[in-house]
């Protein structure tokens, strides 16, 4: 007998042929969300089994963030051949909880001398009268014991819910812009959480915006990269561009320009990661950079797809989010990113493209995107 934890995956159930390239990658990353608590991984019958962790809670918690993983549950694992020794382990398990339960029985090996329905009726029979506290309800249980019979026996009732999704790098690479705001950590969260791979572009205005204000955005990628198994960072120095466009362009085009600049940098450096995409946090309408008219504006100099995950969610959808993955304090920290330095007055909320191109027309585009591109920094965080 021996405690473990029991892991089950969801939309893997449906790929068919291409099944076991998703279960490899899932077991994978797994076992590195497990390393550092010398967990022992391994795939049996449709679950993925952890034992021998130095810590069982931080373990879950880890796994609990592992994109594919849809639920766990701490079990015990024994010998499947003596039923009553099943049976008083399930009761142990169940006692000092009251209200209703069920057992729910799944049961693999089909050779095992009794049926699901059997073992339902005997094991909740013994509970019933080996406890206090607890009345059967088969249909709106509060407590369900879990008895799956497979190679032994595993036990459970706790389940947890986990992230859900595709493991990362079953949906290729793809490269987000990471501000200190809200809404971009959450963006890179959700095309995580489709399996892609995510590497991160900052974009800093040293002394417009402070070294705290880079630190702020290490955090967001660290806490982002528990997620994604880790996010090879760029922050790349922004000041000369900003100044350069606060300088020569008018200033209703101001903040457009600057996106427009931030695309073609961030696409350089997709390139170099072999990412096929960009990420940005944009959602239709939440500021003037972000009408339908202006993404196009932005889009134009992109050279690769955008992907805009929030595009249709309300800032208090993406706030839920945010909270819900443990972004949200770390990106309300009161120091400014690069988005807030020079902001025009009046910007253009309906810009034509010919005339932002004409707008930008009087910079060395190439010559400064080079320049940012040179001298971005890279962490891997």
């Amino acid at each position: 007998m021996r405690q473990l934890i029991l892991i089950r995956y969801g939309e893997i159930y449906l790929k068919g042929l291409n099944r076991p390239y998703f279960m490899h990658a899932l077991v994978e990353r797994v076992k590195q969300a497990v390393r550092p608590f010398g967990g022992k991984v391994w795939l049996h019958d449709a679950r993925i089994f952890v034992s021998d962790m130095t810590d069982m809670d931080a373990c879950m918690t880890a796994v609990s963030k592992v994109f594919g993983v849809h639920s766990l549950c701490p079990a015990i694992e024994m010998e499947k051949a003596d039923f009553n020794a099943v049976c008083e382990k399930a009761a142990e398990m169940m006692q000092g909880l009251t209200g209703t339960f069920k057992v729910d029985s799944r049961r693999s090996d089909k050779r095992y001398p009794m049926t699901s329905p059997e073992i339902n009726m005997e094991a909740g029979g013994y509970i019933l009268h080996h406890t206090q506290g607890l009345t059967v309800d088969i249909h709106h249980p509060q407590h369900v014991m879990n008895i799956e019979i497979r190679d032994n026996a595993y036990l459970y009732v706790k389940v947890i819910e986990a992230v859900g999704g595709m493991p990362v790098g079953t949906g290729g690479k793809a490269t987000l812009l990471l501000s200190g705001g809200i809404d971009s950590p959450v963006a890179g969260y959700m095309i995580g959480k489709r399996g892609v791979e995510i590497s991160a572009v900052h974009f800093h205005s040293y002394p417009y915006t402070s070294e705290r204000a880079k630190e702020k955005v290490i955090t967001l990628a660290k806490q982002l990269s528990e997620y994604c198994c880790g996010i090879r960072l760029y922050v790349v120095p922004f000041t000369e561009p900003q100044l350069t466009i606060h300088e020569k362009c008018p200033e209703e085009y101001g903040t457009l320009i600057m996106r427009r600049f931030m695309m073609r940098v961030a696409a350089r450096i997709a390139g170099k990661e072999g990412a096929r995409a960009l990420v940005t946090g944009e959602s239709i309408g939440q500021v003037a950079s972000q009408t339908i008219e202006a993404l196009c504006c932005t889009d134009a100099v992109a050279g690769m797809p955008v992907f805009r995950p929030l595009i249709g969610n309300d800032k208090i959808e993406i706030i839920r989010i945010a909270e819900k993955i443990g972004t949200y304090e770390t990106s309300c920290l009161p120091y400014e990113d690069c988005c807030t330095v020079f902001t025009p007055r009046h910007p253009a909320t309906h810009p034509k493209l010919d005339h932002v191109e004409k707008a930008e027309s009087c910079l060395d585009i190439e010559g400064l995107v080079n320049a940012c591109v040179e001298g971005a920094e890279l962490l891997e965080v």
